[in-house]
């Protein structure tokens, strides 16, 4: 019985794995189509929403696959408001996808390999994601995007949280953006199993499932006088102790009735 289920879970993430890889073909298509066409900057609201209504209805997917139940703490219209550097830990390779499903006209950073790539690049090009790996210009170009109006999603990390450790050190590029802004900067807390695609894990690796993921909105920091460094320890601090006060482990539910 175990192993016709696992079989079945497998079947279920294969099947997964291919919906999203479709629609992310199909929509890389249509925004290749219109990068081609003139005023192509208009069309970067319409691009970022249509991006979180695709990773909402993946999130619904993998809830009526019985996969992965992804629940939203916190994200109410009005802590929502107003352009914001939003950061988060980090540790899966689904984590965008659960929180751009419900942050409004948010923007992100890609490593250059992700935007040239002509079957991942054209939608987050249409989207006025912002593209590099580090440094001044980089800063400036994701500072200008949201002062323009935009909120940003940034992993400080930098890469999925390393196995053993709640968060690794974070890096300040996010308190020097949301300076630059002068925007607030809120903290996303993402508390998730350990074996759900974490750094290292292919991605066929299969979890023990079904799997629960609680995404919660912390709060903006208050920055007073601070400089960047001492933003990012504070970042550092509160997220840390929001990771350890509730573990993944312990706020599976009952039933997944409840589910949002």
């Amino acid at each position: 019985m175990k192993a016709l289920r696992r079989a079945g879970q497998l079947a279920a993430i294969l099947l997964s794995w291919l919906v999203f890889g479709s629609v992310s073909l199909v929509l890389n298509f249509a925004c290749a189509i219109l990068l081609l066409l003139p005023g192509r900057e208009r069309h970067g609201p319409a691009a970022r929403a249509t991006i979180r209504r695709l990773f909402g209805a993946w999130c619904a997917w993998l809830h009526a696959t019985r996969l992965i139940y992804v629940t939203w703490t916190g994200f109410t219209p009005g802590r929502l408001a107003g352009p914001a550097v939003y950061i988060a830990n980090h540790p899966g390779l689904l984590d965008a996808t659960f929180i751009l499903a419900r942050l409004p006209d948010t923007i992100c950073i890609f490593k250059p390999s992700v935007i040239d790539n002509p079957l991942l690049g054209p939608a987050a090009i249409l989207a006025e994601y912002a593209s590099g790996d580090a440094g001044l210009d980089l800063i400036r170009d994701v500072a200008g995007r949201v002062a323009d109006g935009r909120s940003l999603l940034i992993f400080p990390e930098g890469t999925r949280t390393v196995a053993g450790v709640d968060l690794n050190r974070l890096k300040p590029g996010f308190a020097v953006i949301a300076a630059r802004a002068e925007v607030p900067v809120r903290l996303i807390a993402l508390h998730a199993p350990r074996d759900l695609l974490p750094k290292g894990t292919p991605w066929w690796r299969l979890p023990a499932f079904p799997v629960w993921v609680e995404v919660e909105l912390l709060g903006e920091l208050e920055a007073g006088d601070m400089n960047a460094m001492e933003l990012t320890a504070l970042a550092a601090k509160q997220l840390s102790a929001a990771l350890v006060d509730r573990p993944a482990s312990a706020r599976q539910p009952e039933s997944v009735e409840g589910h949002s």
